[in-house]
């Protein structure tokens, strides 16, 4: 049976109590069925878990119990941001969702010329904040306790000159050179495109900005594919996938 884990947005403490948020609450309280006593694990981003236990569970409020602090971390040495092109509803979800899985230490939305849905200043926060709990919602699936930070949508010019040490990669199927024959970086910033791709403009703009082109193989990715492939053999070459 998986470890339920939640994510609370507060300072913790062994010994102290917390009342969970509404959507927190509702979700354990309707969704899982949890009952006074089952044990959890929670966390708040700052790395590392404490044991809980529920003490009440009932239509006002649902509380908890924190236990033992256990300083166990999930990071990867490779540190990567990701810089994902917006695409569409579930597609960006699913590409955020796996990124967090995978390791990734910092997601930048990036609208790009071939980006399918274009955002307003009001929209761009609501959106932020919806993959924001995306990025939580992995890390309570896949046991990691640091939350990556989910930036504000970015248009391509700014996200190219996003300050990072290590390797510099744009994926582009018809133009460039396997991940495995790259050095072996501490730091990866990796530029991915959205659904329509990166026009031919965007990618002469990205080898000015140091970016190297990678391809994965003969076979054109989906976005979300992409995303989720680059990562995978980034981590497995240079990270913590063995």
């Amino acid at each position: 049976m998986r470890t339920l884990r939640v994510f609370v947005d507060a300072p913790l403490a062994a010994g102290s109590s917390q009342i969970l948020a509404n959507e927190t609450a509702h979700h354990l309280r309707t969704v899982l069925r949890i009952k006074p006593g089952q044990s959890l694990q929670v966390f708040n981003g700052d790395g590392g878990y404490f044991d809980a236990n529920i003490t009440a569970c009932d239509k006002k409020e649902v509380s908890i119990e924190l236990g033992q602090y256990h300083e166990v971390e999930k990071e990867s040495p490779l540190a990567i941001t990701l810089l994902q092109g917006i695409s569409r509803g579930q597609k960006m979800d699913l590409a955020l969702q796996k990124a967090v899985e995978l390791g990734v230490t910092r997601v930048i939305p990036v609208n790009c010329c071939h980006t399918g849905v274009k955002l307003d200043q009001d929209n761009s926060g609501k959106r932020r904040n919806h993959w924001q709990k995306i990025a939580i919602n992995a890390c309570e699936q896949c046991g990691r306790n640091t939350v990556p930070d989910v930036d504000l949508p970015q248009d391509f010019n700014e996200a190219l000159e996003v300050q990072s040490e290590g390797l510099k990669i744009i994926l582009h199927p018809a133009d460039g050179v396997p991940l495995q024959s790259l050095d072996p970086p501490h730091h990866v910033t990796l530029l991915v495109g959205p659904e329509g791709g990166f026009s031919e403009t965007e990618i002469e703009q990205a080898r000015k900005a140091s970016f190297q082109s990678v391809t994965l193989g003969p076979r054109v990715l989906r976005t979300e594919t992409a995303a989720m492939a680059a990562l995978a053999v980034c981590q497995a070459l240079w990270g913590d996938i063995r």
